[in-house]
């Protein structure tokens, strides 16, 4: 018994010993009896020991994740084909080159897994590395796959692009090369839709830009760069919000009571949620008929190899589009979880199960998920154009639905509006959806405004949730969940646990406690969900009718242990406490939950910091990876510093540079981030802080006004333009810089979840 870590990649000329950690001869069972099966029995894998085994596997060798390799891979098939299209097609946009790069790079992978999956003939896409027209053959395999599929995928009569691209031979040959063992290290029948759908939510955080010359460069997208990346929502999560909102509606039911339900994801990136929902659906279908006797149900499901039973291809189909939709902004990402969708349809498929259907229904083998998987702006409706609602808007108040003068072409794409009566006529007319789930993306108005202020100016004006202050995207996610759902509609989300407590929530607070929707709430306090990031997060689930009492979970267990599904509050009720609270406890107030679950009131009676402290709002750059610099060492008067924005080292004066604090710097007693400098170009005069003139810094720090020169085309951009001038190298928001010389400072993460104090 041999036991492999199939995350590590391997090669070619790899000894079996590669990536075994674990080998038992048949001698050894009987020694070894205890820890096999303490690990590999069916008793033990359902108990998580499997997992647990494998976690501890991969901290003590460091292996990488089949995740993170495919990435890699299909990232580099990005840029090449990015790089060649932009030469060879100088008529394209921006738009239409990420366009033809996605879609040729998802046929391709859809092909490639039905080639290992016995789909299609294996080697077809090999075979193309002999000879020259490389891309005209793989066009017509495409032709083949669209009559035998039927799949938006491969629908010509849509993509009018890529049939008129030109592609060079040598770069397709480049990918084709690495499909197929032995350079190949991936086994694609056994290559989920959900490990898909994980690599593509990072693919997804980057896109091409067009340089003046029509050359291709893949960057990262700004919204991704200012929250440090993306973050792909964990597989248990998914499942326990689904359990608990598709769950609940599917109780009892049968799949002909199920066909109605409707569930949406508003914001579906690559379709996580969409695939956790879509397959709690399927295993809810073949139980159920498994249970009723299969001989009244030969239509829906079938006996396959082992015995085990399989629901047909065609009903796949049918519950995928009865029952799951999904809409996103970003049309890459809607083309993903069609994608993703798609090949969970075919898994566990076959060419002989596949044919033998397809004979059977007369019907191709995949549907068209066009009407299901649609792209827009979910908070955005038609009425942003309209009279009325475009008054609060400068320029927009013209006739419905008739685009103003003052917007361009990109204005228009940005934005993105979307008519849920019009897209979704049927389910409308019904009153809505039955569940909404989803991770709703986390933009904070501040940063919303300044990159998308239509945006940021619409929903303030929409939204009671954006109303405040300050508020973020996601708040205004949860009302629009609210007002697309049924009167018996149940949402689900993973959100921060900020507003919770903060005034950024009061809105949202007084939208749930006024209509009495919150029925479930699980607080992960200080336990961290996304791998790599600092973020506070709740599972949030609602009620459209409303409830009497909410349950609440808090996570009360130790924060060095790693989450697994046995950290849920029904599966490890000792790391949690629960507790029943009645729904006319709730108000706009801040929500404070005591380990026992209950509000606690005494805290509100307590002084405010503000009575014993001056807060502020502390100065901001719009440009941090420019002035955030790495100390690096001192050399010859000089200081040695590392910039994240050129990725390159710089000597410069100590003049204009400060040490600085960030969130993620500050630990409970000491600080974690020492050598970070700031980039501070002002000078103290008559008690203010002002601007150092270009001559003075000049004379000054000329390194310093040479490195800001370099940054230059960066600081350009920031708000449209708007510090272009005189004035180009000043902050963004230069506020309240005489509050940080003062001595003594009570210092915290705008977020934490326990008190943080540093004199």
């Amino acid at each position: 018994m041999a036991v492999y870590d199939c995350r590590l990649r391997p090669k070619a000329n790899d000894k079996p010993s590669v990536g075994r950690i674990r080998f038992f001869t048949y001698a050894q069972y009987l020694d070894s009896f205890e820890e096999i099966n303490n690990i590999f029995s069916k008793e033990s894998v359902l108990r998580g020991s499997f997992d647990r085994f494998a976690e501890s596997e991969k901290l003590k060798l460091g292996t990488a994740e089949v995740d993170a390799e495919f990435l890699r891979e299909i990232e580099s098939w990005r840029e090449v084909l990015a790089k060649d299209i932009a030469m060879k097609n100088q008529k394209l946009s921006i738009r239409e080159l990420n366009y033809a790069v996605q879609l040729t790079i998802d046929r391709i992978i859809f092909l490639r897994m039905c080639e290992d999956r016995g789909i299609e003939k294996y080697g077809q896409i090999q075979n193309l590395l002999n000879g020259t027209n490389t891309y005209r053959r793989l066009r017509e395999i495409f032709y083949h796959a669209d009559d035998k599929y039927n799949s938006g995928l491969f629908d010509f009569k849509t993509d009018q692009l890529a049939p008129e691209l030109k592609i060079d031979d040598k770069a397709l040959k480049d990918i084709f090369q690495n499909l197929y063992y032995p350079e190949s290290p991936y086994e694609f029948s056994v290559l989920g839709a959900d490990i898909l759908g994980h690599v593509y939510e990072q693919f997804l955080g980057k896109v091409i830009r067009l340089t003046e010359g029509h050359r291709a460069k893949v960057e990262e997208k700004p919204e991704v760069r200012k929250a440090g990346g993306v973050y792909y929502t964990p597989t248990y999560i998914v499942e326990y919000i689904v359990k608990n909102t598709v769950g609940k509606l599917c109780e009892g039911k049968t799949p002909r009571q199920i066909s109605s339900l409707r569930i949406l994801d508003p914001a579906c990136g690559s379709g996580s949620f969409l695939l956790g929902a879509y397959q709690y659906l399927l295993d809810y279908h073949r139980d159920w008929h498994e249970k009723d006797g299969s001989g009244k149900h030969t239509q829906e499901i079938y006996q396959g190899y082992g015995g085990q039973w399989h629901l047909t291809t065609r009903e796949k189909k049918r519950i995928l589009l009865n029952n799951i939709y999904g809409v996103d902004i970003d049309p890459q990402a809607v083309e993903v979880t069609k994608l993703s969708l798609l090949l969970k349809v075919m898994e566990g498929e076959n060419q002989d199960t596949l044919e033998r259907q397809m004979k059977l229904f007369r019907e191709r083998a995949l549907p068209d998920l066009g009407s299901n998987i649609k792209c827009g702006n979910s908070l955005i409706g038609p009425d942003f154009y309209s009279v009325g609602a475009g008054n609060h808007l400068p320029g927009l108040s013209v006739g419905a639905g008739h685009v103003p003068p003052s917007l361009n072409e990109e204005d228009v794409y940005r934005i993105n509006t979307f008519d849920w009566e019009k897209e979704f006529p049927e389910i409308m007319k019904r009153g809505g959806f039955d569940a909404v789930i989803g991770n709703p993306p986390y933009v904070r108005s501040i940063t919303l405004k300044k990159t998308n202020p239509l945006l940021w100016e619409f929903c303030r004006s929409q939204y009671r949730a954006a109303s405040a202050r300050e508020w973020d995207i996601y708040l205004v996610f949860v009302e629009k969940g609210l007002r697309l759902l049924k009167g018996s509609g149940k949402p689900g989300y993973i959100l921060p646990n900020k507003f919770l407590n903060s005034q950024v929530g009061e809105n949202l607070r007084a939208i749930l406690s006024e209509g009495k929707h919150l029925e479930k709430l699980v607080h992960f306090g200080g336990l961290q969900i996304f791998q790599g990031a600092t973020t506070y997060t709740c599972l949030l689930f609602l009620d459209r009718e409303g409830k009497k009492q909410a349950k609440i979970s808090r996570y009360v267990g130790p924060l060095n242990e790693s989450v697994t599904l046995d950290s849920l509050p029904e599966k490890s009720p000792d790391l949690w406490t629960t507790s029943e609270i009645s729904a006319k406890n709730f108000s706009p107030a801040p929500w404070e939950f005591s380990a026992s679950g209950g509000v606690i009131e005494k805290l509100r009676r307590w002084p405010a910091l503000s009575n014993i402290a001056q807060i502020f709002k502390g100065t901001g750059t719009n440009a941090d990876r420019v002035y955030l610099v790495e100390d690096r060492g001192r050399e010859r008067g000089l200081i040695r510093i590392y910039s994240a924005e050129n990725d390159a080292e710089y000597l410069l004066e100590p003049t204009f540079l400060r040490t600085c604090l960030r969130g993620r710097s500050i630990g409970r007693y000491e600080l974690l981030d020492p050598e970070l400098l700031l980039i501070v170009p002002y000078e103290i005069i008559g008690g203010r802080h002002v601007l150092v003139p270009q001559k003075k810094l000049y004379d000054l720090a000329p390194r310093t006004l040479g490195y800001l020169k370099e940054c230059k085309p960066r600081l350009d951009e920031r708000e449209k333009g708007r510090f272009k001038g005189e004035n180009w190298y000043c902050y963004g928001r230069p506020q309240n810089m005489n509050q940080f010389v003062v001595p003594e400072k009570i210092v915290l993460p705008d977020v934490t979840n326990r008190g943080h104090r540093l004199v």
